[in-house]
């Protein structure tokens, strides 16, 4: 999930990771938005287009990924 505007929010999900909007790849249905982290790492969000223009997502706006760790898959090497 992606917010976007709001500061005084809680959330149940503990995983929230701000920053800011450095890419934005529109497809038929569904958007793909890049969010270049304090440290530097990009994490993608795929949401749809309507969220995109409700939420007015666009290079350079800040936003923050929530995620729940419910919904968190970790993978080891065998």
């Amino acid at each position: 999930m992606l917010l976007t505007g709001v500061a005084d929010v809680r959330f149940s999900a503990r995983n929230q990771l701000v920053g800011k909007v450095v890419s934005l790849k529109a497809g038929t249905v569904n958007s793909e938005v890049g969010i270049q982290l304090s440290g530097g790492t990009v994490v993608y969000a795929v949401i749809t287009n309507e969220a995109v223009a409700e939420l007015g997502i666009k290079q350079g706006v800040a936003a923050t990924a929530l995620i729940k760790a419910s919904h968190i898959v970790l993978g080891v090497p065998i």
